[in-house]
């Protein structure tokens, strides 16, 4: 499995053991009864389709330089996170506990249900819609889904989606670089 190694949710805390942790702002509480049944599985690259440095890590933490990139520019004033990014060679980093409302979904709705960031983890992988994922990437996304749903009973094998799942027309990560069939089979063998 590469990169494997089995992952741990604190529950008190809502954080993922042994692991970076960078509290991005951009979270608040969940709504009172939420419970945690989705998780959405995002494609990012600042600029689009360059990965590694600190941009995405920059974006979370609302200190994106805008005269770094004509690119940020277009983006200035965005405020988001996801709970977990998960870097091309398998990096994890944690920006919101689990238990707190990530800004990872935007308008969104699954199954007759709207805003997604309710009810939803959101983990973005350093990527681009074409390129394909890395298997580190992989590993660590199986890892933690199946920390994840011991963590969180009401996260079932059907709660797992694309973002343009959820905001279809609007979104179109993590796309067509991302195999699910390699994900399945990888959170199978782990399960």
């Amino acid at each position: 499995m590469g990169l494997f190694q089995p992952l741990t949710i604190d529950r008190s805390t809502g954080q993922l053991l042994g692991v970076r942790q960078v509290i991005s702002p951009n979270q608040d509480a969940r709504p009172p009864g939420a419970t945690i049944d989705l998780v959405v599985v995002h494609g990012i690259g600042l600029p689009p389709g360059q990965f590694g440095g600190p941009w995405v890590e920059q974006l979370f933490l609302n200190r994106l330089p805008v005269d770094a990139d004509p690119f940020f520019a277009t983006i200035a004033g965005l405020k988001v996170s996801a709970h977990a990014f998960i870097r091309r060679d398998g990096e994890i980093i944690q920006f919101v506990p689990f238990h707190a409302r990530a800004w990872h979904a935007g308008a969104s709705s699954w199954q007759h249900r709207v805003a997604c960031n309710d009810f939803s983890v959101g983990i973005e992988l350093e990527g681009a819609d074409e390129v394909a994922y890395t298997d580190a990437q992989y590993d660590q996304l199986a890892a933690m889904i199946v920390a994840l749903r011991a963590s969180y009973p009401t996260l079932t094998t059907d709660g797992l989606v694309g973002h343009s799942e959820i905001a279809p027309g609007r979104k179109t990560d993590p796309g067509a670089g991302f195999d699910w069939t390699i994900l399945q089979a990888k959170v199978r063998a782990l399960a």
